[in-house]
C-alpha cells in the first residue's frame, strides 16, 4: 500500500455555519469535504516548501517509523 493511500485522522473545530457552507460547496463540485481538505493541505505544503509535494517525504514525529511493507 502506498503512503498516499494510508490515512490519519485530523480533527478540527469549525463554526457550524462555515461547515454547512463548506459541505454545500463541496457537494456542488462533487467532492467530499475530506478530498477538498486534503487538496488544501497539499497546496499549503507546496506553497510553504516552494516545490511540489513528493510522496516519499514523510516527516514523522521523533521515534516513529514508517511501517515496512510485507
Amino acid at each position: 500500500m502506498a503512503l498516499e493511500d494510508r490515512t490519519a485522522r485530523l480533527t478540527i473545530l469549525i463554526d457550524p455555519r462555515k461547515k454547512a457552507v463548506f459541505e454545500r460547496l463541496c457537494a456542488e463540485e462533487d467532492a467530499t469535504p475530506s478530498q477538498v481538505v486534503r487538496r488544501l493541505i497539499r497546496a499549503y505544503i507546496e506553497e510553504r516548501q516552494g516545490r511540489p509535494w513528493r510522496t516519499e517525504e514523510v516527516a514523522l514525529p521523533p521515534g516513529r517509523r514508517v511501517p515496512r511493507r510485507r
